[in-house]
C-alpha cells in the first residue's frame, strides 16, 4: 500500500534560496513532497530555482489571489494540503486563510513580536535589528493569520550578534538558521509532531 502524499505550495516573491532548501529536503522525506510553487513576480528567480528542481511552478495576479478564485482553485486542483510562505511579500487573504486552517507557515528573520509587520523583511529587518543595538536575533516560525507577522509562534531560534557585525553578516547568521530549522519543522507540523523550544 503506498505511503499518502502531503502536497506543499511554497509562496515566494523573490530569488527562492529557502524554497530551494525546502525541496531539496523534502525529497529525502516519504509522504511529503513539494508540488507547487508560486509567486507573485513573474520575473521571480525562484520560479526558475523551482523548474530546474522539476517543480511546477507559475505566477499570479493580485487579482488571482484577492479578487478571484483562480488560486484557490489551482492549489485545489493541485491536491495541495499545506502552504509555506518563503520569502513571501503579500498578505495573505482571509479565503485562503480559511481554506487553510493553520496549514500556512512563514518564517520570519527575526524574533518576533520585534521587528514584524508591514515592510520588515530581508535586510530591512537586520539593519533595524543592528540599529537598535541587539545583541541577539534569530528567526521565528508562525502559523500566517489575516496581519503581517502576528500569526501563532510555532518555533524560535536564535544566534547571538557580535559587536562587529554588518548587516550582511546579521543576515548570514539569520539564513544559516532558516536553512537549518525551517524545512524540519514544517515536517513536524505535517506529521503532528509536538514541537518544544531546543528539541531539533
Amino acid at each position: 500500500m503506498s505511503t499518502p502524499i502531503n502536497r506543499i505550495a511554497i509562496f515566494a516573491s523573490g530569488s527562492g534560496t529557502n524554497a530551494q532548501n525546502i525541496i531539496d529536503y523534502f525529497k529525502k522525506v516519504p509522504g511529503i513532497e513539494v508540488s507547487l510553487v508560486l509567486s507573485n513576480r513573474s520575473s521571480a528567480y525562484v520560479l526558475q530555482r523551482a523548474k530546474d528542481l522539476g517543480v511546477k511552478a507559475a505566477s499570479f495576479t493580485r487579482e488571482d489571489i484577492y479578487e478571484t478564485d483562480r488560486l484557490a482553485d489551482q492549489l485545489k486542483k493541485g491536491n495541495i494540503d499545506f502552504i509555506v510562505l518563503a520569502g513571501f511579500l503579500w498578505l495573505m487573504p482571509a479565503a485562503l486563510i480559511n481554506a487553510y486552517p493553520n496549514r500556512i507557515l512563514n518564517i520570519h528573520p527575526a524574533l518576533l513580536p520585534k521587528y514584524g509587520g508591514k515592510g520588515m523583511y530581508g535586510d530591512r529587518v537586520h539593519k533595524a535589528v543592528k540599529e537598535a543595538g541587539e545583541k541577539e536575533t534569530g528567526i521565528t516560525i508562525h502559523y500566517v493569520n489575516e496581519q503581517y507577522d502576528e500569526g501563532q509562534v510555532i518555533f524560535q531560534a536564535r544566534c547571538t550578534i557580535d559587536p562587529g557585525d554588518d548587516v550582511t553578516e546579521i543576515a548570514a547568521k539569520v539564513h544559516a538558521l532558516e536553512y537549518g530549522y525551517y524545512p524540519k519543522i514544517i515536517e513536524n507540523v505535517i506529521k503532528g509532531v509536538k514541537i518544544m523550544p531546543g528539541s531539533l
